[in-house]
């Protein structure tokens, strides 16, 4: 498979700069998700590497080829879009292999393809139904389908499953994760949900206003995000954040903030020492917050609970520390009253530090 590189890629429209000289290299037959909020510049992203936009500045280069003033035809890509954009007088066989019927391609090459690439998705039995007798998954595996039977070294997919009910979309994940295991192409995968990009990925690229903030494995992003904006748009629920200050008294160094004063020790002595009387943000996860009401204030946050949400076998609590928004995730036979004050305990090793000013982490 070829490697893909991106180099200084840049978007204007008029004056106005969407994408700012994105620099990113993918590795052979990797599955990598570009994710980000809307309008952070991923599809244009992805659609600058399709040919469907046009490049302002730099180069995107195929297999260390320069393609970018290529025709999309001559890319040797597939693409598959938000919405299913099948033609609805043709059968699931017919829209699957129009493209190579459009090459002129042998009968029988034509119908092999299909077979193997229904196999693959699970659309044997639909082969003669129209899109309009198939639900919207069936659809969206058969715009799949009409991608994979072209045979392309590449495949992009843009927000494939955001049309798809919750129920249709966790199955077409399984589905997507499932093919990837026996489709060895490179995928480049455009999504918002972060849902999808932790369990889909190879390596994550996480977007924000036009930049790239931080890639690598959904491990990697997760549990050592580079800046404030990685670590809140990965995890759900998203991490908490509390303003505090570095407070040294003698040897021990405290993190103190509206509502609590956490004891640090550990490595985290070392990289806060010099930092006394700066203003730190501390990022805890939901799940890392442990109820026990018996745990010292120094390594502990007391929370009024505001809102308590049952979602099965967990609870998500929404609370208030010091006026600041906290939310918890726990198991649902926690005994919990609204306006109840519990305390949780904080352990150091789950804490994330960042720069007030610069939103960097810290360390």
């Amino acid at each position: 498979m070829p490697k893909i590189k991106l180099e200084n890629l840049t978007k204007r429209y008029g004056n106005f700069e969407v994408l700012h000289g994105v620099d990113l290299e993918m590795e052979d037959a990797e599955f990598t998700v570009l994710v980000g909020p809307s309008g952070c510049g991923k599809s244009t992203t992805l659609r600058m590497i399709a040919g469907l936009e046009t490049v302002s500045d730099g180069e995107i280069f195929i297999d260390g080829r320069p393609v970018s003033q290529l025709e999309p035809k001559d890319r040797d890509l597939a693409m598959v879009f938000q919405d299913y954009a099948l033609y609805p007088h043709m059968n699931v066989a017919k829209n699957m292999s129009f493209a190579l019927r459009l090459e002129k391609r042998p009968k029988a090459e034509i119908n092999k393809k299909i077979k193997e690439v229904a196999e693959i998705l699970g659309l044997t039995d639909f082969l003669h139904r129209k899109p309009a007798e198939l639900s919207g998954g069936q659809r969206q595996r058969v715009a799949m389908g009409r991608a994979l039977t072209r045979d392309s070294s590449t495949f992009l997919f843009d927000e494939p499953l955001s049309n798809l009910d919750a129920k249709l979309r966790t199955q077409m994940r399984a589905e997507l994760a499932l093919m990837r295991q026996r489709v060895h192409k490179n995928m480049i995968y455009v999504t918002h949900d972060q849902i999808e990009a932790m369990t889909l990925a190879d390596r994550i690229v996480v977007m924000h206003a036009g930049r790239i903030q931080q890639q690598g494995t959904p491990e990697e992003l997760f549990k050592k995000p580079v800046n404030k904006f990685v670590a809140g748009f990965l995890g759900s629920p998203p991490m908490n954040f509390l303003e505090s200050t570095v407070q040294q008294e003698g040897d021990d160094v405290f993190l103190a903030g509206q509502g609590f004063r956490l004891k640090i020790d550990g490595e985290l002595t070392k990289r806060l020492s010099p930092l006394s009387g700066s203003k730190v943000d501390v990022g805890i996860r939901p799940s890392d917050l442990s109820f026990d009401p018996d745990a010292s204030a120094d390594n502990a946050i007391d929370i009024n609970v505001v809102i308590s949400e049952y979602v099965g076998a967990q609870s998500v609590l929404i609370g208030d520390c010091g006026g600041q928004k906290v939310m918890v995730e726990l198991k649902s036979d926690t005994p919990i009253a609204l306006g109840e004050k519990l305390r949780f305990r904080v352990e150091c090793s789950d804490l994330h530090l960042f720069d007030t000013s610069s939103e960097l982490a810290i360390g």
